[in-house]
Formats: structure tokens, sequence, C-alpha cells
């Protein structure tokens, strides 16, 4: 029989292993930390000689040993911490499943030495105060580690972490810590409750690691697909990076080997070519003024005659400069159409007499500007403004390529501030924002280019975060509104989700399950409100709640009612307390504990005639059923919020502050900005163009329209980054087939 195991059984069992190993590192830690303190316990309880008894020997025994512990404390506690991690890794060596294929061990018989079952039982009564006090809390683990190991449960007896595995630890450390043999017998009665650190702690941080990831109490969180968005789109963006890098790097080489392949398919010429016919100034190739190639644009070099020899592009444009053009106005009459020059510069040089490298530059920055003037969202107004910046640009791009690389080069950032903040037409002349434009396009056309181009976007940022402090103070209001109602929902969500999970885990009797349901509810919404003012509030009011389940708990030894009658008086004014924060102050507050009150007196007066073994297997029994439901229930939580999430829901969690959308309707398409978000993304307020009126809409009725197509978002990105995307993506710079129209219009 093959008993190999497949790399999915390998993998899984390593992260069996891995888990285990971890709850061994936080178990082992958690004592470690309470071990300095509980030798300051111990030490007291020998060097105390009222319980010493009349022995003297006995008593000289406890104060040699109280000294010995005092001044080696440190010896003591690495013993300890030491021998515990190494009980519990031997523990969890005996729980993990042996391998596949593994021959069992022979059974053998032997007897169990007197002195060992002697140890057993010293043992199960020293652990039985300790396993009843912590029995929810085993329970729980052993469920958890069921789960992790595929079976239903871990019995208590085979808990690597129940508390006898501890007291065992500490009394070995004892015996190698103290040399005088006779005093080995000293630790057992210092291995109770009291004195030995607590191992509640320890085991609730072992349940928490094993919950469900999603499974933790909600504290205002919310979780979206934002980060991964934008960490695909970083990705999308350095991969374009990268191809653009390498377009650009063998561009160059092809033109040092005077190699003939294009890299952009030649643009042809006449009807139907590319050329933007819906954009004034693109009707045609007219020769531009004042130079002479020597060749007509859109010739082959005849037989036998030489080629051009390609030219710089930036040469040429220099040579292409004449008088300083006015200053940039809000409309360009007829005779400005030849501002739109790229497209008519290529077909007006002689083929071949551009460097590849140029060549890509002038196409690339032609399909960007063809893209961005032929854009109907975005006014006449600022198309116009645009169009002066095509030289320029072109300038700007063939003296440093990292244009195409990198989004924060001032001419390509100007292009997308241009363009994205233009989209809403200008309110007047006066216009803050469209002077900034003006005066920015101004800058560019007659300044040092590099200097001019980062002053023009620093001026026109400015102007932008002005319109924007102001658009914030125009809805100041409905968002302090907003977010209060979103604070006071998730807190009223979250608050209703913590009760369910108690009550559907646990058997609480009628008086406290109708308690928490219509009184403690509002309590923890109130505390979940005032958290971020007072820390620990909903830490507070969620262990009180927990303190109250436990309260009304059958308590079937005299060890459970004790503690239930040291905990009460705590218990009942840390109720009170939260009561009179929410006014809860009528006569059915005092009936509700006037109940309580009977059902904590019937709790504790109750006939216990069951013996301490059966009182800690009923007590086991209970917590363990207990913690089957409320593991369930963690399961089912964690099940329904790890479902995939659907389209609508992903774009959705898309949406960020300044995005432009249209919603489709009966009345036509209507383009508006997303002006906020709230915290917890369950309200978005949007703003119209041309200072129309914001409105907002709920993320339920945001998804509804996703849903039915009735919402899209518009270009998230800068042109420039969105049109080199698609210019790699689409493959047009290799496909001739494919035409940087069609790319442009594509999007």
């Amino acid at each position: 029989m093959n008993t190999a195991q497949t790399p999915a059984v390998r993998q899984a069992a390593s992260a069996q292993q891995a888990t285990l190993d971890a709850l061994v590192a936080i178990a082992a830690a958690r004592a470690a930390d309470g071990l300095a303190d509980m030798v300051q316990r111990m030490t007291a309880a020998l060097l105390d000689m009222t319980s010493a008894g009349n022995d003297p020997q006995a008593a000289a025994r406890r104060i040699r040993s109280g000294k010995l512990l005092k001044d080696n404390a440190y010896a003591f506690v690495h013993l300890a911490s030491t021998g515990i991690e190494l009980a519990l890794h031997k523990e969890v060596a005996q729980l993990a499943p042996a391998a596949k294929g593994a021959s069992p061990a022979p059974l053998t018989l032997s007897l169990v030495p007197m002195e060992e079952m002697d140890s057993q039982l010293a043992f199960a009564a020293i652990s039985r105060p300790f396993d009843i006090q912590q029995s929810e809390r085993l329970a729980g683990l052993g469920v958890r580690l069921g789960m992790l190991l595929g079976r239903e449960l871990v019995r208590a007896n085979h808990n690597p972490f129940r508390p006898d595995v501890f007291l065992r630890a500490l009394q070995e450390a004892w015996r190698e810590f103290e040399p005088d043999e006779s005093a080995h017998a000293l630790v057992m009665p210092l291995l109770r409750p009291g004195i030995v650190f607590d191992l509640g702690p320890i085991l609730e941080a072992l349940n928490d690691r094993l919950k469900p990831a999603r499974v933790r109490e909600e504290r205002f969180a919310k979780t979206d697909d934002r980060a991964a968005a934008r960490a695909a789109r970083a990705r999308r963006d350095a991969a374009v990076s990268r191809q653009l890098r390498q377009l650009f790097g063998t561009a160059e080489q092809l033109a040092s080997a005077e190699l003939d392949i294009p890299l952009i398919p030649d643009l042809p010429h006449g009807s139907g070519g590319w050329r933007p016919s819906a954009a004034a100034g693109f009707a045609g190739a007219v020769p531009i003024p004042g130079v002479h190639l020597g060749a007509q644009p859109g010739t082959v070099a005849a037989a036998g005659t030489a080629a051009p020899i390609p030219a710089p592009l930036i040469e040429v444009l220099e040579k292409l400069a004449g008088p300083p053009a006015s200053r940039p106005r809000a409309g360009l009459d007829a005779g400005q159409h030849e501002l739109f020059y790229l497209p008519r510069l290529k077909q007006s040089l002689p083929r071949g007499s551009l460097s590849r490298g140029d060549e890509t530059t002038l196409d690339l920055l032609s399909r960007i500007f063809e893209t961005v003037l032929l854009d109907d969202s975005i006014p006449k107004e600022t198309r116009e403004l645009i169009a002066f910046l095509q030289v320029p640009v072109l300038k700007a791009a063939l003296k440093d390529r990292s244009f195409f690389f990198e989004e924060a080069h001032p001419a390509r950032r100007m292009l997308d501030l241009l363009s994205s903040a233009g989209w809403e037409r200008p309110a007047g002349a006066d216009d803050p924002v469209y002077r900034a434009m003006q005066r920015g396009v101004d800058k560019v056309r007659h300044g040092a280019q590099t200097e001019a181009f980062a002053a023009a976007v620093a001026d026109l940022e400015a102007s932008l975060a002005a319109r924007a402090q102001l658009e914030e103070a125009a809805i100041a209001g409905p968002i302090a509104q907003a977010t209060r109602q979103e604070k006071q929902a998730a807190a009223v969500r979250s608050a209703k989700r913590a009760v369910s999970l108690r009550l559907a885990g646990e058997q609480v009797v009628a008086l406290v399950g109708t308690f928490l349901e219509q009184r403690w509810t509002p309590v923890l919404a109130l505390a979940y409100i005032i958290e971020d003012s007072r820390p620990g509030a909903v830490d507070n009011a969620t262990r009180t709640m927990d303190d109250l389940i436990w309260s009304v708990k059958p308590k079937a030894t005299q060890e459970q009612r004790k503690a239930l009658i040291q905990r009460l008086p705590g218990l009942i004014a840390a109720l009170n307390k939260w009561l009179d924060a929410i006014k809860w102050q009528d006569a059915e507050r005092l009936q509700f504990f006037a109940a309580l009150a009977e059902c904590h007196a019937a709790i504790v007066r109750a006939p216990i005639e069951l013996s301490p073994e059966r009182q800690l297997e009923l007590a086991v029994e209970a917590a363990q059923q207990d913690a089957l439901r409320r593991v369930a229930q963690e399961q089912a939580g964690a099940a329904e919020e790890a479902a995939p999430r659907d389209p609508a829901s992903a774009a959705l969690d898309s949406l960020e502050r300044g995005m432009r959308v249209e919603f489709s309707g009966a009345l036509g398409a209507r383009k508006v900005r997303l002006a906020w978000v709230s915290p917890l993304r369950t309200l978005f307020i949007f703003s119209g163009a041309n200072r129309q009126e914001a409105f907002s809409l709920p993320a339920e009725r945001l998804a509804e329209a996703f849903r039915a197509g009735s919402i899209r978002v518009l270009a998230a990105e800068g042109v420039v980054g969105r049109v080199l995307g698609e210019a790699v993506g689409q493959g047009a710079m290799n496909d001739p087939a494919r035409g940087p129209m069609a790319a442009a219009r594509a999007g």
C-alpha cells in the first residue's frame, strides 16, 4: 500500500504544527510573565509561620526553603519557565496525529506503580479547583483544537494546556530547584488558586489565537478592497512603465543601428487614416509655414536617392518656433485652429526624417492630446487651453523621457490636472481655478519649460486646494450629521451582534436573556460610541455582560459558589453604573435586580449531593456543550463574512474621494464628483459640475446602482497614464491593425 503523503496533506499538517507551536509559544510566554509574582506569593506563604504547625523541624524546613526561593528567585523562574515550555511541547506532540502509514506501537500491559497512582490522585485533587474555575475556557479551547485537528473536540484529559500540565511542570521545577528532598513536599500545598499565576488570560489568549480571523468584536471597522485595488493599479503602472522603458530603449537601439523597422505602425494619410476628424484643426494636413524640409509630406525617397538623415525632433521644433503667441483666451477663433498641431507635424515631415525614439514620442503624445481634445465631458474652455500645451509638452517629453514613466513629471502632472480639474465648467471669467489654468498655460508658453511647468503645477494645485476647502465648508454640516448617524448605527449593529453571539452560544436564563436584548444592547452601543474618548469602555461593558451570564449558570461546586459570592458586589456595581449611563431609572429596573437576587440566592443555596469528581464532570460537560454552540456560531459568522463579494460590492469598495462617476436614468446621464466618503463607507456625498447642489446616497443604494448598471466610474486616473496603459495593454504600438484612435475611444 502506498503510504506517501500528497503535497496538500503535508502542507496541511505543516500548517497544523505551526499553529500548535504558536500556541505553545503564547502559553509559555504568558506563564513566564506571571512567574515572578507567583514566586513572591510562594515565598510569603513559606515564611508564614501561622500555617507551619507545631513541628519545629517542619517550620525550620519552610524557613530554609522560603529564604532559598527569595534569594534565588531568578533561578526558579528560569527552571519553571523552561519546564512549562518543554511540558507543553511534549503534550502537543502526543496530541498531534501520527504520521500516515506509521505502524502503531505494540500494546503492552504493565502495572502502574503505587507511587504514580498516588501522584495522579494528588494532582487530580490539586487541579480540580483550576479545572472548575477555567471550565468554560478549557472547553472552548478543546473544541477549537478539535477543529484544528479535524476532530469534534479534544477531551479535557487530552488537552495539552490543561491546568495539570502547568502544575506538574511547577512541581518538577521545585524538585530540581530545592536540593533538600525532605522539602520537596512543601510545593504541593502551594499549587492552588491565589498563589499560582492566573490561567484565565493564558487560556483566553489561546482561544483568541484559534478563532477565525474575521471573528473579532467589531470596533467601527469595515473591510474593503481599496488597498488591493491600489496595489493592483501600482503593479499595472509598473508593468506599463517597464514596457515603455523597453520601448524607448529599443527605439534608440534601432535608431543607432539604422534599422527600418517601425515601432509604432506608420499612421496613414488621407481619409482612411488616423485623424481626429471631429476636432477643428485636425481636418487636413497643411504645410507648416516657414518649414522647408526638402520633401513633400508623406513621400518616399525615390530609388537611388539618399534617404533623409534623421534629425532630432527637438531641433525641428526650435526651427518652427515663431513669434510669441498671444495670451490664451476663453475661446479660439477660426484662425487659431493651427494650434491643433501634433498629428499634422508628423505628416509634414519626410518619412524617415525622425529617429525612432522621437517618432514614438510624437505618436504617443498625439494620441494623448487627441483623447483630451475629443472628450466632450471636458468643457470647451478647458480643451482650448490644453490645445496650447501641445508643443511645450512635446518639447518637455523629448528632453526628458521620464514624462512617460513618472506621474510626478511637471509637464505630465499639469496635463493631468488640466484634464481632470477642468472637468467642471468655469463659473465665469473670474473663476479662481480657471484663472490659475490660464496663468499656468501662459507661464509654460513663455518661460523656461521645466521651471515653468513646476510653477504652473504649484499654482494650480494651490487653487484646487482652496476650492476643495470651500466645498468642504459648504458640506461640513451634512458631513458632521452623517458621521454621527453612521457612528451610532455602527455602534447599535456591533452591540446587537455581541449580544446575539452570547445568546446563541449560551444557555441563558430567560430573565437575563431578555435583559441583555432590551437593556444591555443600548449599554453596549453607548460603550462603542464613547470608546474613542474613553478607551476600555467596550471591554468593560462586554466583560460585565459576560460576568452576568456566568453568574446565573448553575454552580455545582463550593468553589464556584464562593467565586460567585466574591464577584457579585463588583458585578452589581458595574451593572448599575452602566444602567445609570443610559438613564434607565424606572420601577422595572428595581424588579430586575430583585429577580436577579433571587436567582443568585437559589444558585448558592441549592444542595450539593454529588461527589467532587462528578461535580467536575458535569461542569466540564456543560461547558463543552456551550463551547460547541458558541464556536459553531463563530464559524457561521466567519463563513458569511468570508463569502466572495459580488462585483457590485467590489466596485463600491473601489470608489475614492475625488473620482468622477456618471449616473444614467430616465432623464439622461449626469456626471458628478465624489466629494466625501464616510469613515465606514456607508454614506457617499456627490457634487455636480457647474456648482450643482450636492446630494448623498447610502452604500446600499449605490450597490444597487452598480448591479443595475445605472452608474459607471469615469477615468479614475490621469489621462496620460490611462492612454499609455491602453497603448501598451491593447498592443496598439505593436499591432498595425489597431489604430491609436480606436484605443483612445475604447476608454
